[in-house]
C-alpha cells in the first residue's frame, strides 16, 4: 500500500462536477493498493499516518499529528501510484491490487481513520473521474509505503 499524504490548508474532491469531499485544515491522502496488500497493511500505514507529527505547535516545530491538531483527512483512491515506469513510455499497473480488492481496502482505510479521530473523514468516490483540488501547507508531502514501513 502508498500513500501520499498532503497537509492541506483545504482540499476537495469532485466527480462530474459535483464535490464528493472537502476538507478544511487537514490531510489529503492518495491510496494506491497492492496485489498483495491485506487489510493488514491498512491497519498499520493508517496507523502511522494518525501518528505522524507533521504539523506545527505552539514553537512552529512539527511535533503534533493530525490527531492532536484536530485535522480533516481526504482519502482518494489512486491506483497509478503503482504505475510502473521501467520499460518502454507507457506505464504498467501490474501490480496495482484488482478492482474489488482494491475497493475494500480503500473504504476499509476510511473506515479506521474514522474511528482514529474525532474530526471529519471525507473520500472519493473509488473508480470515478476524479478532480482533486488542493492548497498544500508548506508545502509539506509524506510518501508511507507498507514495503518500508512494515518490517517483513
Amino acid at each position: 500500500m502508498r500513500l501520499v499524504i498532503q497537509r492541506v490548508k483545504s482540499a476537495n474532491v469532485a466527480v462530474d462536477g459535483k464535490i464528493a469531499g472537502e476538507i478544511s485544515h487537514g490531510l489529503l491522502v492518495l491510496l494506491g493498493v497492492c496485489v498483495t496488500d491485506t487489510e493488514f497493511e491498512c491497519e498499520k500505514l493508517c496507523s502511522k499516518m494518525i501518528n505522524l507529527r507533521i504539523f506545527s505547535d505552539e514553537n512552529d516545530k512539527t511535533n503534533l499529528s493530525v490527531k492532536d491538531v484536530k485535522g480533516e483527512i481526504l482519502v482518494v483512491s489512486q491506483f497509478t501510484l503503482y504505475a510502473d515506469c521501467r520499460k518502454g513510455n507507457r506505464p504498467s499497473f501490474t501490480n496495482a491490487g484488482d478492482p474489488d480488492k482494491a475497493e475494500k481496502l480503500y473504504n476499509y482505510f476510511i473506515e479506521l481513520c474514522s474511528k482514529s479521530v474525532d474530526t471529519v473523514v471525507q473520500h472519493g468516490i473509488f473508480g470515478a473521474d476524479m478532480k482533486v483540488s488542493l492548497i498544500n501547507d508548506g508545502p509539506f508531502t509524506i510518501i508511507l509505503d507498507s514495503d518500508e514501513i512494515i518490517k517483513k
